[in-house]
């Protein structure tokens, strides 16, 4: 899974890249034509962990998810959309991290003049839905030369097409993102090739100043409004101090974090918050070789599930044993599991559940 983190320059949003992911690229503002910085990182999962004390494993592994940081010039504003250079690439990313400004600096002026976190994320939305009208636009005008020579039978797909454009072209021109408009399954259909912009899952991460690193709850509660919307998110992470961090020891890191009043480690909610944002979930695979977290799909089925192991395991399938992951826990052996009537056989019509045990049954 891809993340694109977005944002105007001096937002720092590479400051907040390089804490999520412990990394360690430069900031400040980025040359005409470098490449997105690229991480990936480790979804913490409190669940496996505690699997693990059961089975000690050779091998122990959490899922994971990349973050793309884009540089500050993919964004010019004033509306232009992103250039041409980046919007390829953003348009294959799950979803969008938009780091908006809301610490004070006076070394690092902001562009506009001013801290106002409610502008940048209001005008982050027209630049990412200025690039969807665009192409659509683009789209619109292409159907309209087909239509010249299509066929009978094919004239009424492309007229659905056009209206459906046309009804999302004004929703954009009306301030709202195609996340939050009406689309029904058949219209999805339709726009399954498609990748626009404002129609993926949106993570708003306000990145504050550092004294307010202890304030995270009541300055997210300040921008619930975002947090209705649909497939959108709010986090507000003091983005400085996680970087520094991030370069600790974890030992050390906990204690500086309970000097500062930081209940929960702001980059753990946020990698969950995107993590959970982009619909999916964890199951698991457990033994003595090694416990695993795997993400899919919310609604994945238990084949497709067999699939993200491993492809001949999905070819093959032919039925799943699965545990909840806390029953496991108790009875402390997949052996006292059954013997307790836990463990359930399920077959190719199984919808994986979020904390599943899985361990799949197939033929080579």
């Amino acid at each position: 899974m891809d993340l694109g983190i977005i944002g105007f320059r001096q937002s720092g949003k590479t400051t907040v890249f390089n804490a999520v992911t412990k990394g360690r690229a430069e900031t400040g503002s980025f040359g005409a034509g470098v490449q997105p910085n690229i991480g990936v990182v480790k979804v913490p999962d409190r669940r496996l962990d505690e699997l693990a004390k059961l089975f000690n494993p050779k091998k122990f592994t959490l899922a994971d998810i990349r973050y793309i940081d884009f540089p500050g010039e993919a964004f010019g504003g004033g509306g232009t959309g992103p250039s041409q250079q980046f919007l390829a690439q953003l348009a294959r990313c799950d979803a969008l991290v938009h780091v908006a400004r809301a610490f004070h600096d006076e070394s690092v002026p902001h562009p506009e003049g001013s801290v106002d976190p409610a502008r940048d994320i209001a005008a982050m939305e027209l630049e990412l839905a200025f690039a969807d009208a665009a192409f659509i636009e683009r789209r619109l005008e292409r159907i309209e030369a087909q239509m010249r020579s299509v066929k009978a039978g094919e004239r009424d797909a492309a007229e659905c097409e056009t209206a459906l454009l046309q009804r999302l072209k004004a929703g954009l021109e009306a301030e709202t993102p195609l996340r939050a408009q009406e689309i029904s399954a058949e219209e999805q259909k339709l726009l399954v090739n498609y990748q626009f912009l404002t129609d993926k899952p949106l993570l708003i991460v306000l990145n504050v100043d550092d004294d307010a690193a202890a304030k995270t709850g009541a300055i997210e509660a300040e921008y619930a409004a975002y947090a209705v919307k649909p497939r959108t998110a709010v986090a507000a992470i003091a983005g400085k101090i996680e970087q520094e961090l991030a370069q600790m020891p974890d030992d050390d890191a906990a204690e500086f974090r309970a000097e500062l009043g930081i209940t929960e480690p702001g980059l753990d909610r946020m990698i969950r918050m995107s993590y959970e944002l982009t619909g999916l979930i964890s199951f698991f695979t457990v033994g003595p070789d090694e416990c695993r977290a795997w993400n899919v799909r919310r609604g994945a089925t238990a084949p497709e599930a067999a699939g993200k192991i491993h492809t001949d395991l999905e070819r093959g399938f032919i039925r799943a044993e699965v545990v909840r992951w806390d029953e496991l826990l108790d009875a402390k052996t997949m052996a006292e599991a059954k013997k307790r009537g836990q463990v359930r056989q399920e077959g190719k019509t199984y919808v994986v559940q979020d904390g599943d045990v899985m361990n799949i049954l197939f033929n080579v």
